[in-house]
């Protein structure tokens, strides 16, 4: 965020009619040649202005505190400022709709993947889809491991091969030390399961039977870790999927908005009571997830009252 230092508040409190108070002035620019009375990132916060690019006297609010709250790397003077710069980043969000995170779909159908590395014939092929098409739906590998004796193995690697992903082990799975990661919302809803981390850098997102790029890349925008998804068996997921949804989650807070003002300013009012140090926005298809950090991360999985979110959709979308 821009930082005035003390020479250039100096300059600009003596070309304008407005003017700091005496007793921050005395603080911040003591006697020439005396020693300083405020440390060196002290004085950088008095001065620090409004990330608002609308905003006009943030610099200038003394009695606020500098630390929080914080969107997105930079401090908001105001719950107006504040505001002002959700939506703007709400905004941003919104016209990222439709893009190739979220419309991206295998090159090719799966049985066309295992018939073309000889891992079914043509017969067991048939006879799954026609008992996907009697049963009225259904996934291929599904009937493929039911009832033309498919290893559940085989079907998830070749899922692996028509997503191009890899097949994740289960190895060194904590579900309840990985919670904080992602709401629980988005566990459910999206078919979603973290792993592992790795190096503290790396998320091993898994997924069942199909990838979710958009949920990958919100989780990417929002932890600062690179997210490498990937497919794990069926009979392995199901119950890690199970144990992860009864564990303990961060706190959320479900909003509604008839409006995207209206979601700003509901997301707004959040972050002004929240008061986060830092705090971040991305959408995951039609929703809107605002992650708050109410303490300094300490490291890659934060703990499960450091964190809170707040989830919201506007106007139907």
């Amino acid at each position: 965020m821009p930082v005035l230092n003390r020479n250039a508040a100096a300059r600009v409190s003596s070309r304008s009619n407005l003017a700091l108070p005496a007793a921050a002035l005395a603080l911040a620019d003591p006697a020439p040649g005396g020693p300083s009375r405020l440390p060196d990132a002290a004085r950088g916060r008095i001065f620090d202005t409004c990330a608002n690019p609308g905003c006009r006297s943030g610099w200038l609010r003394l009695w606020r505190s500098r630390s929080a709250p914080v969107f997105e790397g930079g401090w908001c003077c105001s719950e107006a400022c504040t505001r002002a710069l959700v939506g703007l980043a709400l905004a941003r969000e919104m016209e990222a709709r439709g893009s190739a995170a979220d419309t991206r779909r295998p090159r090719l159908p799966l049985g066309l993947v295992m018939l073309e590395r000889g891992w079914i014939a043509a017969d067991q092929l048939r006879g799954a889809l026609e008992a996907q098409r009697a049963a009225g739906g259904g996934r291929l590998g599904y009937w493929l491991a039911r009832q033309q004796g498919v290893s559940a193995a085989l079907v998830t690697r070749a899922l692996g091969l028509q997503w191009s992903c890899p097949v994740l082990p289960l190895e060194f799975h904590d579900p309840e030390g990985l919670t904080p990661l992602v709401p629980r919302l988005f566990i459910d809803a999206f078919g979603a399961l973290p792993l592992r981390v790795a190096a503290g850098r790396i998320l091993y997102l898994g997924f069942e039977d199909r990838l979710d790029p958009a949920l990958a890349l919100a989780v990417e925008r929002i932890t600062g870790l690179r997210v490498e998804s990937g497919m794990v068996e069926e009979s392995r997921f199901r119950p890690a999927h199970a144990r992860l949804l009864k564990a303990r989650f961060p706190a959320v807070e479900l909003i509604e908005a008839a409006s995207e003002p209206a979601l700003a300013y509901a997301m707004a009012r959040a972050l002004e009571r929240a008061r986060p140090v830092e705090s971040r926005l991305a959408r995951v298809h039609d929703c809107l997830w605002l992650r708050m950090w109410l303490r300094p991360r300490t490291s890659a999985v934060p703990e499960l009252d450091a964190v809170s979110d707040l989830i919201g959709s506007a106007g139907g979308n």
